[in-house]
């Protein structure tokens, strides 16, 4: 008999019935259009715990939920207080936090009791909840949503694949009297039913339907007045007029492996295909604003990359931006490269140092930013219109004595292999690095990460690439990997301050004078943090608060030290004059 997807999503009463797939395959997708057709029967309350009730709520409406529906719909909002966004009060939500189970299984009775009847609960997701508190989650599966379901409710809830310990995730299945698994093709998602309470094992189908809203972008103008900088063409100016334009190269190092702690599989693939996607998007607006002077540099390019005498003069023309950058000593591999072939040696690579033989290669999504550039670069000088791809091969944080790139137009097959080669081991081994180092500041005041020749500091531009502002322009995902990962680095490093014998007053100013020793913005602290000409949102233009992984962090160290949240209530990327916390 086949089996349609809208027979799949008509989850049966008694039931808990588990959702398994990669990040972007389309489960939360999946539970709003259960919803639609579950709320016509029953009650809904839905658990988030990536996005907020409003955005649920937007969501569900555009799919055909009406302003009055057939039975009530109301939300247990874990994704605010876990990451230190500010929320509006609403009546039909009940606020928790990823980091606490019992205050999720709480809010659901609460929840429940307030629909006094047999009820559809969804779980959107189950992911953050794992990532903050590992195997302890099985026993909430348990003894929340089993319990849960054998009521008389029913229960959808669903899990990143590969977000942990591949036995938690098969505990967590057998947990479930209904598993289906979604795989993905490029052009299609595949529902594989493993297990079900009333269909046979089977397999659908889906076509894929792709969209294009970035709802955060560059201020390229800010962008472009930083390149004529770095070119020389306007010496003398910062842009960070109060504390200038270079920022310690331990901050964005420290965001980008605590944005690995949420999704270490496929944060690097992620990080990579949105880069690329994100300077399509940024660099043709940057080639309109540039001045007739920064044209007439490019004027001079070569209008393809293919040749080695073309890629050494591109490479030489952007020397004075690279120096500027100190992102790195760069050396064109030109007697090693050969046509459509390119190999380029970094020493002092700012995305490696101080991470020397971890086990693994470390560049991982940045490549993804250059490779976006190499095509825009063709296509504005009239050359050919084609995909470059970029991948490391050697790196300091794999034994070798410096990082070397592979530069080539086309696909590279061992791109995919690098991209996914962090495994928990090597995670764990970073971070202990981080940790290490960020101790030895806090508690000694020993420096971070200083290298020999190009120090401590890395631009403000090459900060966005390791930090990743393409792809949290272009990516909802990984804006939510900042936040969740932004919480867990400043939960672990306020859990390793309170081991000391330091009061929490002098915890919470050494954390702060490490923020402000950083150079991540101007800093003052009284009733509210604020932070004026914050790195990370500095030259970002959003309708919402951007710091996704300052406000991650800062919520993670005082819930930690001081069992208090943190909101963003303004920040400089929607127009106000500095980034502003308020405690609660």
């Amino acid at each position: 008999m086949l089996v349609s997807l809208s027979q799949l999503q008509e989850v049966q009463l008694r039931n808990l019935m588990l959702l398994v797939g990669p990040p972007g395959s389309g489960k939360s997708t999946f539970c709003y259009q259960t919803v639609l057709n579950s709320i016509q029967v029953r009650p809904v309350i839905y658990v988030t715990t990536e996005s907020g009730p409003t955005k649920v709520e937007e969501s569900l409406r555009k799919i055909g939920l009406g302003e009055v529906s057939p039975h009530p719909l109301g939300f247990v909002d874990a994704f605010h207080e876990t990451v230190g966004l500010s929320s509006n009060a609403r009546p039909d939500t009940i606020n928790a936090t990823c980091e606490d189970l019992t205050s999720l299984s709480i809010a659901i009775v609460k929840s429940r009791e307030k629909m006094q009847e047999k009820t559809f609960l969804v779980f959107d997701s189950l992911t953050s909840p794992y990532v903050f508190n590992g195997s302890e989650l099985l026993r909430f599966m348990r003894q929340t949503l089993s319990k849960f379901a054998a009521e008389g409710n029913t229960v959808l809830a669903c899990i990143d694949e590969g977000c942990g310990k591949s036995e938690d995730i098969v505990s967590m299945m057998s947990s479930a009297d209904g598993i289906v698994k979604i795989e993905m093709t490029d052009s299609s998602r595949i529902f594989n039913v493993i297990k079900h309470p009333i269909l046979h094992p089977t397999r659908i189908e889906v076509p894929i339907i792709r969209g294009t809203e970035i709802p955060y972008r560059y201020d390229v103008r800010a962008v472009t007045q930083f390149m004529e900088m770095s070119a020389g063409l306007k010496k003398g100016s910062t842009l960070r007029t109060e504390i200038g334009d270079y920022v310690n190269l331990f901050w964005p190092n420290f965001a980008r492996w605590c944005g690995m702690l949420w999704d270490p599989k496929r944060f690097p693939t992620l990080t990579y295909n949105a880069s690329k996607y994100g300077e399509s998007v940024v660099m043709p607006e940057f080639f309109r604003l540039v001045s007739w002077r920064m044209r007439m540099l490019f004027k001079f390019m070569p209008k393809d990359f293919s040749q080695v005498k073309n890629m050494k003069k591109l490479l030489t023309g952007m020397q004075s931006l690279t120096s500027r950058d100190r992102s790195g000593i760069e050396e064109y591999l030109e007697h090693t490269s050969k046509t459509d072939e390119h190999y380029v040696r970094y020493t002092e690579s700012a995305e490696s140092w101080g991470f020397e033989n971890v086990g693994a290669k470390l560049a991982l999504g940045i490549q993804g930013s250059i490779a976006g550039i190499l095509r825009a670069f063709e296509k504005y000088r009239g050359g050919p219109d084609r995909d470059w791809n970029i991948v490391e091969t050697k790196c300091v944080g794999a034994g070798d004595p410096y990082c070397e790139l592979k530069v080539v137009p086309g696909e590279i097959d061992e791109l995919k292999d690098s991209l996914e080669a962090i495994d928990n081991t090597i995670l764990e081994r970073i971070h202990e690095r981080i940790i290490h180092h960020l101790m030895g500041y806090l508690l000694h005041g020993k420096p971070l990460m200083v290298r020999p020749t190009l120090g401590s500091d890395i631009s403000l531009h090459w900060f966005g690439h390791i930090i990743g502002s393409d792809a949290a322009s272009a990516s909802e995902r990984y804006r939510i990997a900042l936040r969740m990962g932004g919480t867990m680095g400043g939960k672990k490093v306020g859990e390793s301050l309170l081991d000391t014998d330091l009061s929490e007053d002098i915890i919470i100013k050494r954390i702060l004078d490490f923020l402000e020793y950083c150079k991540v913005g101007k800093l003052t602290f009284d009733e509210t943090i604020k932070i004026a000409q914050n790195c990370e949102s500095f030259i970002i233009q959003s309708k919402e608060p951007s710091c996704h992984f300052t406000t991650g962090f800062l919520n993670g160290v005082f819930s930690a030290i001081k069992n208090q949240h943190v909101k963003e209530t303004k920040c400089i990327a929607m127009g106000d004059p500095y980034c502003e916390w308020e405690f609660r």
